[in-house]
């Protein structure tokens, strides 16, 4: 597994004209309070790579990290918090999906969803996205450490189930535990190869 720790750069925030930086790139997506910026700061070894906040819609712009010089994470806006007006979440969506359908470098498309909630339909909305599009995803259930190993198993065979996954599109992850890090990793470092 990697160790990261120091080892990024944040390039900039960006809503559009994203600069050209010659790495293949990695993508993380999802609702708003689903537990994003906590993964990017575990994969990071950094508690403050990411913006974390209790107030879910913080991240309103694509925050672009360099990784060691050899790739680059892309840190998109949480979409489906309730409380940024509708013209907002509109921009947000064209923004996310500018940067997806532009990028050239994008390898992967990791979509975080939280393993202790229902499926969603604005992430199948974007599952079929991607599969339209041809763009590879791994389906990321966040927040694993708050269910019991029984209730991990049945969570994730019903986001397999509900968003039609193929084996090995979904794994289970936490932030606080590092359940899920290395075939996180060992997922990423198979798309930039």
């Amino acid at each position: 597994m990697r160790q990261v720790s120091g080892r990024y750069t944040f390039v900039g925030s960006f809503p559009s004209e994203f600069p050209a930086l010659g790495m293949p790139e990695i993508a993380f997506a999802g609702r708003s309070n689903v537990g994003k910026s906590s993964c990017l700061n575990r994969l990071l070894g950094s508690k403050k790579a990411a913006r974390v906040s209790n107030t879910p819609g913080r991240t309103q712009l694509i925050n672009l990290f360099t990784v060691m010089d050899e790739m680059v994470f892309a840190d998109l806006p949480g979409y489906g918090f309730a409380r940024v007006p509708d013209h907002v979440q509109a921009q947000w969506k064209d923004m996310i999906e500018g940067y997806l359908g532009e990028r050239e470098e994008l390898r992967l498309v990791i979509l975080l969803v939280d393993a202790r909630r229902e499926p969603q339909e604005m992430d199948g909305m974007l599952l079929f996205g991607m599969r339209e599009a041809g763009i590879p995803y791994l389906v990321v259930a966040t927040k694993v450490d708050k269910l019991k190993k029984n209730e991990v198993q049945r969570s994730l065979s019903r986001l397999t189930r509900e968003f039609a996954l193929r084996p090995g599109e979904i794994i289970g992850f936490s932030s606080m535990d590092g359940t899920g890090m290395a075939e996180l990793w060992e997922r990423i470092e198979q798309a930039v190869a």
